[in-house]
């Protein structure tokens, strides 16, 4: 540290200390009983920040920055605070600090309470605080800190439900520091769903609402007369994951969907890796039981008939039904049997070599048009033995992957 500082001027070293990284300044929570503002364990933090305060997720001016950010569990009413034990002074320090307070404001909608007795006489009110739109699921997990069975309820509102777009405004903002690339959807577009969960939980004799979590998904139109709904975002709130609750959202959502019969598949937007192993695990749930997928079937192949019955009967996509036969596959095939065990390799193999062997037409047809020292560039990035590297480590990965599907669907 004292080489680090060794070439500062005394000013420099003081506003060094000035810095406060975002993720951990900002305080989140979700309020059910008063005596929750207090207790440091229902307090969460951000993972991202970089939409708000940049790259370096820092905020500078401040020492001791807390930026706390407040919401009653169910309807999220918001208190917004900042509180710090010193702040740089433009007349002393001729620097001047952040201005944190209006960064916060672009994200959280007007209306919001600054101190907490407002804040907790809003808390009083959360009884009357119920879920929007329509019921479509209900199902409980059983909570071992509580010791019983906790039941939650899955909703699907529109912006007609009175209140919901005022709500909708104050839940969105969570992605911000929950989702890297988030950004704010359109909200007067029509054709956006929104899937809501939430849990039932007692307070003085009542039943009140907490919101778990969300999803969005978007219906895109098919000619003729068909739509796709595309997922969007889904966000789980810190305080519940790793319950199952997305598993119970994407199952439901795909449930409402297969009822209708003018949707064709359901497709998901730019999905991230956790998302990708959890459609997986979703999809080979609803799947495992369709004929096509018998395992005599499955040692026969990727059919035709899987992608039309996945289809049809449960509104899947081609390229996922093809994992899910892949997974399946998997579960089916003895992996100690050399001869199995190759063929299920090839098979893989022969899906995951496609975009290779694009890119070797492409290169076929430069060798007509490129004179020989341009060529060599080109030809110099795709080696054939790292080729196969790479196939053999994204098949394995793979496999590591989908063990992990299957385990999970094993537990289900």
């Amino acid at each position: 540290k004292t080489l680090f500082f060794s070439g500062l001027t005394a000013m420099e070293k003081k506003l060094a200390e000035y810095k406060c990284n975002t993720n951990e300044a900002i305080q989140l929570k979700l309020v059910r009983f008063p005596e929750d503002l207090e207790d440091e364990n229902t307090t969460f933090n951000p993972e991202y920040s970089h939409q708000v305060f940049g790259d370096d997720e820092v905020a500078f001016g401040y020492k001791g920055l807390k930026i706390l950010l407040y919401y009653v569990a169910g309807n999220l009413s918001t208190l917004f605070r900042i509180e710090y034990t010193s702040k740089v002074n433009e007349k002393f320090d001729c620097v001047e600090a952040d201005d944190v307070e209006s960064k916060i404001r672009e994200i959280i909608p007007p209306g919001f309470c600054t101190n907490t007795d407002d804040f907790v006489s809003l808390l009083e009110k959360e009884v009357n605080f119920k879920p929007f739109g329509m019921l479509l699921h209900t199902y409980s997990i059983h909570n071992e800190e509580a010791g019983e069975d906790i039941t939650y309820q899955i909703y699907k509102a529109d912006m007609t439900c009175p209140g919901f777009r005022e709500y909708h405004e104050r839940l969105q903002t969570f992605l911000m520091w929950f989702i890297e690339t988030a950004s704010f959807i359109d909200v007067d577009d029509e054709r956006w769903n929104y899937f809501l969960v939430f849990e039932k939980y007692n307070k003085d004799g009542a039943t009140l609402f907490a919101t778990v979590g969300y999803m969005t998904v978007y219906n895109y139109y098919v000619y003729p007369d068909k739509t796709r709904p595309r997922v969007s975002q889904m966000l789980i709130l810190p305080p519940f994951q790793g319950e199952g609750h997305g598993a119970q959202l994407l199952e439901t959502v795909h449930r409402y969907y297969m009822s209708s019969p003018t949707v064709l598949d359901i497709t998901a937007e730019d999905p991230s890796e956790n998302y990708v192993k959890l459609r997986d695990f979703v999809l080979v749930k609803l799947c495992q039981d369709l004929l096509c997928f018998s395992p005599v079937k499955l040692m026969q192949g990727f059919s035709q008939e899987m992608v039309t019955e996945a289809q049809q009967k449960l509104k899947i996509n081609k390229q996922h039904t093809r994992r899910v036969y892949e997974i399946l596959r998997l579960r089916a095939t003895n992996m100690g049997d050399a001869e199995q065990s190759r063929s299920y390799r090839l098979d893989v193999k022969r899906r995951l070599i496609g975009p290779y062997k694009k890119k070797q037409r492409e290169l076929a047809k430069m060798r007509r048009c490129l004179r020989p020292e341009e060529m060599t560039n080109q030809l110099n990035q795709i080696d054939l033995n790292l080729q196969r590297e790479q196939l053999e480590e994204t098949f394995q990965q793979l496999v590591s992957d989908y063990r992990r599907v299957l385990e999970r669907l094993a537990q289900a």
